[in-house]
């Protein structure tokens, strides 16, 4: 039996009810962008070894899952959503393929070594607010979305001291860092190979990216068609239908 604690609840993670999650209004509870990333990441099918870095309460590596029969380390700073997602795993019976680690990224070499992974994803703070007058009234919450306690220059250096030589970076972002996604990954030799960006619907502007570079890859970025979420009836479109409950 597993343990819910506070305002937890357990809900389904995909529309056919095979995988559940635990999730909190209050600590964590994913939104689209995981979906996103989970859809777009391209990961090896048999086997490999794949890092999701602001892990969350485990969101992605569940849903990377489904793709994959590699082994999936998630590493997460704050120590109630880490729970989470140990429950997460437990609650889905994946302890064999993947684990969770409680940790700050940008000190987890010790433990995870250098160019360990296949792959790493990140679903990272998107703000990099100055004033704390500007955080969320919730820590948790002000963590997740704040770059508090890692900037954006921190995870790309992260990803790229763990994933292999030809390895493959994935992450989802605000559109207006996309400048900035781009001079970093290649500051640290993740040359960025695919783009998409991502519309509530025709008409309105992007309000997400998708980026995935390869390490010590050659220039040569693809930009995907884009993406739109709704119709104009509210509706998903057929593409977000797929991704969200195909």
């Amino acid at each position: 039996m597993i343990q819910l604690y506070d305002d937890e609840r357990i809900d389904l993670l995909i529309a056919d009810e095979s995988m559940r999650i635990i999730q909190s209004p209050t600590a964590f509870a994913f939104s689209l962008d995981a979906v996103l990333l989970a859809h777009f990441a391209s990961v090896p099918k048999k086997r490999g070894t794949i890092l999701d870095l602001c892990t969350g309460n485990g969101v992605i590596p569940l849903l990377l899952s489904r793709k994959t029969k590699g082994r999936i380390t998630g590493v997460e700073i704050q120590e109630r959503i880490f729970h989470m997602a140990e429950r997460n795993i437990e609650l889905n019976g994946l302890s064999d393929s993947l684990d969770v680690l409680h940790g700050d990224l940008k000190e987890m070499k010790p433990i995870l070594g250098h160019s360990s992974f296949d792959v790493v994803t990140c679903n990272p703070p998107y703000f990099p607010t100055k004033s704390v007058n500007e955080y969320n009234h919730n820590e948790y919450l002000t963590i997740a979305r704040h770059e508090v306690y890692c900037t954006l220059e921190d995870v790309v250096k992260a990803c790229k001291l763990h994933v292999k030589p030809g390895g493959k970076v994935a992450m989802v972002h605000r559109p207006g860092r996309l400048v900035d996604l781009v001079t970093l990954f290649r500051s640290y030799r993740l040359e960025p190979k695919r783009l998409q960006l991502v519309y509530p619907r025709v008409g309105k502007e992007a309000n997400m990216l998708l980026i995935e570079g390869i390490r010590d890859g050659k220039s040569d970025m693809k930009i995907l068609p884009p993406l739109y979420i709704y119709n104009e009836d509210g509706t998903y479109t057929k593409e977000a239908e797929e991704i969200f409950h195909g």
